[in-house]
């Protein structure tokens, strides 16, 4: 896979739901020598344009990945020094417990609970973050009520061509927008904006006024999916390593029929391995991007990542790679039909 150690630099970065900026500096860096236009709206999404050449069948094509992680805030500190803390996203209570926790300002904890996991019953509000103080006060010097804390979890290679880290979702979708982008010369069909979108861990709140900004004909969201090729509480097709997911259909959205089969064809045209994404719980930017204005017509481009929602997710790189490949190959395409 090119430039590993971009996606590794994007993982290693803190961007809570809400609390995007590291992650947004970063990518702006990278985006701002290929892109025409930059912006960054109210709400903190990184809106960058790519303009293409003007033709009978142009498209305005707003692809949608989130620079937001999940991570927890701190609602009370015990008199014991004790952080007692909700969600910022979805967190499993088992996968937090006992894992590493970095505040924004280094300060570094561990998840405990109130009494055995098990009882806990995936309620966030069992659990509590150690930081090493020995009262309330001596755990005001360093974090306060609102505090916003993230995971731990190293970027490691594993077996065959998988790679473990912290927040694959969604920071794969944006690296491999940013790779898509250097590759746009400027000559494509359609105008490209690449959205790096914020809060879509909090309900798809950030692309929601990107999309109403922008009013494109087609919406894409570059995101993560489950994975169903191992033990776990989901059941679906989704293959780690299978190829790149089109997305057929979540809760939130339905793609839009042309859209899916003009990705697939250009993955049969490029010789790009991909596979049907059809999953019956969660959602993606997708779902507000297709609501946005009179309608958008929408899609998915998806990584099958194994351990969703936990400090050490897994992905393939070649998955990753052919979605790049994708981005760039649909950017290219020449919708006729709408």
């Amino acid at each position: 896979m090119r430039n590993e150690a971009l996606l590794q630099r994007l993982t290693q970065a803190q961007g809570i739901a809400g609390y995007e900026k590291e992650v947004r500096e970063l990518i702006e860096a990278e985006v701002r020598p290929y892109a025409d236009e930059v912006m960054v709206d109210p709400l903190g999404s990184l809106i960058v344009l790519k303009k293409g050449r003007p033709g009978p069948h142009s498209k305005k094509i707003m692809f949608a990945a989130h620079m937001d992680e999940i991570g927890f805030m701190v609602k009370k500190i015990e008199a014991d020094g004790r952080l007692r803390v909700c969600n910022m996203g979805w967190n499993w209570a088992a996968a937090a417990y006992n894992g590493r926790v970095r505040f924004r300002n280094g300060v570094v904890g561990v998840v405990g609970c109130m009494g055995a996991i098990e009882d806990a019953h995936n309620d966030v509000g069992k659990l509590y973050i150690d930081i090493g103080a020995k009262s309330k006060e001596d755990a005001e010097k360093y974090v306060q009520v609102g505090s916003v804390c993230g995971y731990y979890g190293e970027y490691l290679p594993l077996k065959n061509g998988l790679v473990t880290a912290k927040s694959f979702d969604d920071r794969t979708g944006c690296f491999q927008m940013i790779e898509a982008l250097r590759e746009n010369d400027g000559t494509y069909p359609n105008d490209i904006y690449y959205v790096f979108t914020v809060q879509e861990e909090l309900g798809c709140r950030g692309s929601k006024p990107t999309a109403a900004r922008i009013s494109p004909d087609i919406g894409i969201a570059m995101d993560v999916t489950p994975a169903h090729d191992y033990p776990c509480d989901l059941e679906g097709s989704n293959t780690v390593g299978a190829g790149i997911a089109i997305k057929y259909a979540d809760p939130s959205v339905v793609s839009d029929e042309d859209v899916v089969a003009a990705m697939e064809e250009c993955c049969r045209s490029e010789g790009i391995p991909f596979q049907p994404e059809v999953i019956d719980k969660g959602g993606t930017d997708a779902s507000s991007m297709n609501l946005s204005g009179f309608g958008v017509r929408t899609g998915g481009i998806a990584v099958v990542t194994r351990y969703p929602h936990a400090p050490c997710s897994v992905v393939s790189t070649d998955d990753v790679e052919a979605g790049i490949k994708l981005c760039t190959a649909i950017s290219k395409y020449e919708f006729t039909t709408f």
